[in-house]
């Protein structure tokens, strides 16, 4: 008797829970979308408005319950606004978009400073040594939760957005890489996706560190050689922000990530 009732408890409160989420959910959808918000979106996507309309809603719907269910802390100084709020989450959920799924789920907390901060890290010389001296840090993607940016580096990839350098795609796609367990440069994919990611992105990652070892230029950076995790997140930079010559130099590449983001950038520039 005693099992019953515990279950029926458990059952009750997974109900009421999923309940009161739907209800959470569809009660911020409601509420009016406010001027502010709209014109920091129109400011920091300049490609907004060629998103085809579905896109725009869906875009707008993810912006409002990601700052809905994450919590921002401004550090060393920064007071946190709205305008940073929108900023990231709209940048965040460009990774999103034509997506079934989650709003980085495991996601929690976002902490920004109003500058690059400094951490220790090991950092990979071009003659093959690592040295581990605390270097400046734009951002840092945690695996428990936790995502910190610098605001500086934030405005100075918003002012460009055809450099190929964004700091909220490049910790963001890590959060998602993270999703499957560990941040290997392979986040959730398709079940039969698995095979052709893993051949294209071995070899794009193999050739990127033959373009560092021998000083040739990369239409991606080369802190993409550091490891396959590096390597996927600066590859999302670079496919969001510089498409087309991605496409020309790395059409295998640029393929992949069209069919795992589900957007083609190109037709936003």
């Amino acid at each position: 008797m005693t099992e019953f009732f515990i279950l029926g408890l458990i059952f009750l409160v997974i109900f009421f829970g999923f309940y009161y989420s739907s209800w959470r959910e569809k009660r911020i959808m409601n509420l009016p979308l406010p001027s502010q918000w709209l014109a920091t979106i129109h400011k920091q996507l300049p490609f907004f408005e060629k998103l085809p309309s579905s896109e725009q809603q869906q875009l707008i719907d993810m912006i409002r319950l990601f700052i809905a269910n994450k919590k921002f802390y401004g550090s060393g100084g920064l007071t946190m606004n709205d305008e940073i709020r929108v900023t990231i989450a709209a940048q965040a959920c460009l990774l999103l978009l034509n997506r079934k799924t989650g709003i980085y789920p495991r996601l929690n907390h976002i902490l920004v400073y109003p500058y690059a901060f400094r951490a220790g890290h090991d950092k990979r010389n071009h003659d093959g040594t690592v040295s581990d001296k605390p270097v400046g840090l734009l951002g840092e993607s945690w695996h428990y939760g936790k995502i910190i940016l610098s605001w500086d580096d934030i405005k100075k990839g918003i002012s460009n957005f055809h450099d190929g350098h964004n700091v909220i795609l490049h910790e963001f796609s890590h959060q998602l890489d993270s999703e499957s367990g560990s941040a290997n440069g392979a986040p959730v994919l398709h079940s039969n996706s698995y095979a052709a990611w893993a051949t294209v992105l071995s070899k794009e990652f193999k050739d990127l560190n033959k373009d560092f070892s021998h000083h040739h230029k990369s239409v991606m950076d080369h802190y993409g050689a550091t490891n396959p995790a590096e390597f996927f997140a600066v590859a999302t930079e670079t496919f969001f922000e510089k498409p087309r010559e991605l496409n020309h130099e790395h059409p295998e590449l640029f393929e992949v990530l069209r069919k795992y983001y589900a957007v083609d950038p190109s037709n936003w520039q």
